[in-house]
């Protein structure tokens, strides 16, 4: 694979589809990479527009002394680093007290992609273990309770419980999700 070279080449030439294959395939990355010096997810996806803006506007000369991801995560920072320097010189305490707002609209976000991330794992589980965790942990039965639903002793739910635990831990992994409450 080329790394979007050939793709934004053809768009350099007039394929505008060019531009749509390159901007499916790296807006997520190039936003994750920005928010980490903006901390705020909605600046971040302003400046990831901004970024593929000024490769359909001003169309820099891609020379390949390195990957086109390299150079695009480039021209990204690039563009973020301009963005806060401009914010920094132009922000009253409404703007501050707005990207606060934001920040705490992201971490609302992340909390609940995490909680996405922790359903989805879970119906990657074995079935027993899915009914010992929803009932456990999501309708707050206790284990005798838990036991007498699913027809099993007490000990069996322990079991079945810290089994179900290690395996969803291992899910989450695989998705690259660090949850530590389990």
């Amino acid at each position: 694979m080329d790394n979007g070279a050939s793709s934004y080449r053809r768009f350099l030439s007039g394929d505008d589809s060019g531009m749509v294959e390159l901007i499916r395939d790296y807006k997520d990355g190039l936003l994750l990479y920005l928010n980490s010096f903006t901390n705020n997810l909605s600046l971040a996806e302003d400046c990831v527009q901004d970024t593929f803006i000024k490769l359909a506007i001003k169309k820099p000369k891609f020379r390949e002394k390195s990957t086109f991801k390299t150079w695009l995560y480039a021209i990204g920072r690039n563009v973020t680093l301009d963005t806060l320097r401009k914010l920094r010189h132009h922000a009253s305490l409404d703007e501050i007290s707005e990207l606060a707002d934001m920040q705490d609209l992201e971490q609302d976000y992340l909390i609940e992609e995490q909680k996405i991330a922790v359903h989805r794992a879970i119906r990657n589980l074995k079935q027993d273990y899915q009914q010992v965790i929803y009932l456990v942990y999501f309708e707050n039965f206790t284990n005798d309770e838990t036991a007498k639903v699913m027809h099993k002793t007490k000990k069996q739910i322990e079991n079945l419980l810290y089994n179900a635990r290690k395996a969803l831990k291992s899910e989450l992994e695989k998705e690259g999700v660090c949850y530590e409450n389990l």
